[in-house]
Parts: structure tokens; C-alpha cells; sequence
């Protein structure tokens, strides 16, 4: 059993320890109990720690500053998973910390971040968007941030009542790699290679739930993403309206909830229609915002990547 690896920089004629990757197991187990006493700011990286802990499916790894003190703490993809470097999707990092300028020193060190590659920071603590804005600006890449409520659902103790679909379909299910085209079409943030793969992995790796119709067609449906946070709930135009998307909504939750995970989502603030579905099922809007940047190289290094 590895304690972890560190990886030294030079000062002077001194070695001092730059950053800590925690590929102990027992030590993640450890971790993922003391980021609970930080929710719900730890929540991004509390569900990534969990996911770590149980198969690693999505190649994650953990960057601290410290241990067992941490000030701040990084989870990234492996560095030896096979990666696109197009695919901000996947090359995606969580963001805790206890103290921003760890954070703003860890982020600075050289070979936490790939800052050659289109990726994603996320985080719930409105700090990280100012420093590593600043940081990313410094070595030149573009920043796109979108700023969502951040919401919790409540235990969901029993199976969503399923009586009105009847006997016959619809059905509630969950999804297969096939849906993955459709997903991928309706998704505001998809419509390229990169996500249909993206969300392929995810229904093969994370939960989900799903209602179909006569044809076996998914007509409304939610996902789990690497982060353990229910995304990208959707029901096709023509069957709104219908209670679809509250039944997928606690289904999802109740079984993330029965896998002991936090059933956590965001929302964007002008999507009224998502808000009021999460208000009636009693889910909790947090006080803090989730943040997601895109950071993307210059294009003269873009065009390196291509």
C-alpha cells in the first residue's frame, strides 16, 4: 500500500515538498470523512474523493498541499489516463480549500495543472474564480465562467410513486451507451465528439434514470457526472408537463442517496421551470454557488493541440 508521492522542488540546497499526490487508500478513506466537516464548500471534491474510493472509474487522482493538514486540495484526472486534450469535459479539476492562498500557491506549481490542454476548474467557494482567473491569465489562456445555484435534496426515504405511468410504457428505467447520441443532442453544453463521449462514460460508470416510451425511446432522463452531481436532467419537448422529470429527479437522488452520496445538482438562475421543480420536491438551495470555468490555451497553443 502506497503512503503517497510527493514531489520535491529545490530551494536553495534545500528540497521542500511542492505538492503531495494522496494515492494511499487508507489515507483517501480518511480524507473523504474530513471533508465532510466542510460541506457543503467540500461537496465537488467530497463526491470526486468518493468516486476515487469506490473503483476509481473515471481515473482520478488527489493533489494536496499538506497532509494530514491540508490547506488546500486538487482532484484531476490520472496523469497516466490517455486523455484529449479538446475534451474539457473530462479534463476536469475540484477545487477545496481552507485557506485561498494555498490554493493560489498549489495552482502555481509547476505540474499540478496541464495548462496545455482545454479543461475545467469547479469549486464551490467564490475565490477560486478570481485566482484562477489570475493565474490562467498570466500563462495566457481564455476563461469562461458560469456561476449556477447550488442545491442539496433531501433523503428521499421511499421509491417516487410510479402509479401514474400505468402498466404499460412509459417505464422508468435508467439509460445504456446507446442513448448516448440523444444525450449528447439535447445537452446545452454538448453537440460535439468530445461530450457524446464524455457522457457515454458517464452512463457506463455512474448512475442514472430514465423514462421511456412505447418505442423503448428515452424521453426524459438524468445523469450522475464524475463529480457525483446529478446533471443534465432533460425531458423532451413533447412529453413535459407529465411528471417525468420529478420522478427521474428523486429516483437519481434516492439512488445516490441509498449508495451513501450526497444527492447534489445545480441550476442556472433564469431556468425557472428546474427551480420550481426542485423547490416542490423540497431540495435545498445552498448558500454558496457552484463555479465552473473553461479554461482554454491562447490559439497559437491551440492550434498545437489540434
Amino acid at each position: 500500500m502506497q503512503l503517497g508521492t510527493t514531489v520535491p522542488k529545490q530551494v536553495g540546497n534545500c528540497t521542500a515538498l511542492k505538492m503531495l499526490v494522496l494515492n494511499c487508500s487508507t489515507k483517501l478513506l480518511i480524507l473523504e470523512k474530513m471533508l465532510r466537516s466542510h460541506f457543503p464548500e467540500s461537496l465537488k471534491v467530497y463526491g470526486a474523493v468518493m468516486n476515487i474510493n469506490r473503483g476509481n472509474p473515471f481515473q482520478k487522482e488527489v493533489v494536496l498541499d499538506s497532509w494530514p493538514d491540508f490547506k488546500a486540495v486538487i482532484t484531476r484526472r490520472q496523469r497516466e489516463a490517455e486523455t484529449d486534450n479538446l475534451d474539457h469535459y473530462t479534463n476536469a479539476y475540484a477545487v477545496f480549500y481552507t485557506d485561498a492562498k494555498a490554493y493560489q500557491q498549489l495552482l502555481e506549481e509547476h505540474g499540478v495543472i496541464n495548462w496545455d490542454q482545454v479543461f475545467q476548474i469547479q469549486g464551490l467557494q467564490s475565490e477560486l474564480c478570481d485566482i484562477s482567473k489570475a493565474v490562467a491569465s498570466s500563462k495566457q489562456l481564455d476563461v469562461k465562467l458560469t456561476s449556477f445555484k447550488a442545491v442539496h435534496f433531501s433523503p428521499v426515504s421511499s421509491l417516487p410513486d410510479t402509479s401514474f405511468l400505468m402498466v404499460s410504457p412509459p417505464r422508468l428505467t435508467y439509460l445504456s451507451v446507446s442513448d448516448a447520441d440523444l444525450l449528447n443532442r439535447t445537452w446545452s453544453r454538448g453537440g460535439n465528439e468530445q461530450c457524446l463521449r464524455y457522457i457515454a462514460r458517464l452512463i457506463s460508470c455512474f448512475p442514472s434514470a430514465c423514462v421511456r416510451d412505447d418505442k423503448g425511446k428515452p424521453v426524459s432522463w438524468g445523469i450522475t457526472d464524475q463529480f457525483a452531481t446529478m446533471c443534465h436532467g432533460y425531458t423532451l419537448p413533447d412529453h413535459r408537463r407529465k411528471g417525468y422529470s420529478r420522478l427521474v429527479a428523486l429516483t437519481l437522488a434516492r439512488k445516490l442517496q441509498s449508495r451513501g452520496f450526497p444527492s447534489q445538482g445545480n441550476v442556472l438562475d433564469d431556468n425557472t421551470a428546474s427551480i420550481n421543480l426542485l423547490k416542490s420536491v423540497n431540495a435545498h438551495f445552498l448558500p454558496c454557488r457552484f463555479h465552473r470555468l473553461i479554461l482554454t490555451p491562447a490559439p497559437s497553443s491551440r492550434q498545437a493541440l489540434l
